[in-house]
């Protein structure tokens, strides 16, 4: 851990009292695919300078069980325990105070986006942003917010992202991620990095889901070379927070997750 970053990232997090602080939501929570009545941290209700934002989202061929916007839709995979246990372990690894529990955001709900400098959206190999939510998306990018998306596999739920993405941004490139980039190296210098597979490798034995053997770190940069939008795809950072306390799974997997998701935190408050 680099003592200049550390530094960064304290006048960073005191920046951000002052905001968050003053604008954080009050909690909600919705079912999700996997989990129902998980349990409540003792101190959900704490107030923090941090807190982990999970994008609400439509799913591009409907929601079989209802409304996507109270829960049991893609957007919930792996919901909330994932977060919670990320939440956890960035509070654990960095000096950063963060919230127990995450905060669902929907696009369509006014300005609160804005309020959150972090955003992570699941299963985009499955989203269908209205042009509404795309030009909010666009405009919360470019006035400094960060997004990081994962969970999607292969050639088809390639093409499906990047339908809304290309909403998002008709005129930016996805590139891939050089090695030498911050992000890769704001606390932890991950060069070694490898694929990161979901809960279905305890069943299967592949790290890989359809045709996506070779996983993509990619991303979309801003005028000034910030990077604003994190692809991790064909590999489930999600799935190795989400099991990072299951015997089961193992514990590399969870390390190389957890470690990308602080490196990228870290990234979007510094940057």
């Amino acid at each position: 851990m680099r003592v200049r970053n550390i530094v960064v990232a304290a006048l960073a997090s005191l920046f951000l009292l002052g905001i968050t602080h003053a604008f954080q939501r009050p909690w909600r929570e919705y079912p999700g695919f996997e989990y129902e009545n998980f349990p409540i941290p003792p101190d959900y209700q704490e107030k923090t300078e941090w807190l982990f934002a999970r994008l609400m989202y439509p799913p591009i061929y409907g929601n079989r069980f209802g409304d996507w916007r109270q829960g049991h839709s893609h957007w919930t995979m792996d919901y909330p325990r994932s977060d919670r246990h990320f939440s956890a372990a960035l509070r654990r690894l960095t000096r950063i105070h963060v919230r127990s529990v995450e905060q669902p955001v929907n696009l369509d709900d006014g300005d609160e986006v804005f309020h959150y400098p972090f955003l992570y959206g699941v299963e985009v190999g499955h989203w269908n942003l209205t042009d509404a939510q795309a030009a909010k998306m666009r405009e919360y990018l470019l006035r400094g917010g960060f997004f990081m998306c994962d969970d999607f596999h292969g050639t088809y739920e390639w093409e499906v992202f990047t339908a809304s993405m290309k909403r998002v941004f008709p005129d930016r490139q996805i590139v891939d991620i050089d090695n030498a980039d911050p992000i890769f190296h704001t606390l932890y210098d991950l060069d070694q990095r490898y694929q990161v597979p979901g809960a279905q490798y305890l069943r299967t034995g592949l790290i890989y889901e359809f045709d996506g053997k070779e996983p993509k770190w990619r991303g979309i940069y801003d005028d000034k070379g910030r990077l604003m939008v994190a692809i991790c795809h064909n590999m489930d950072l999600g799935d190795s927070w989400e099991h990072a306390d299951n015997p089961q799974y193992p514990a590399k997997f969870s390390d190389l997750g957890i470690r990308i998701g602080v490196n990228y935190v870290v990234y979007a408050m510094t940057h």
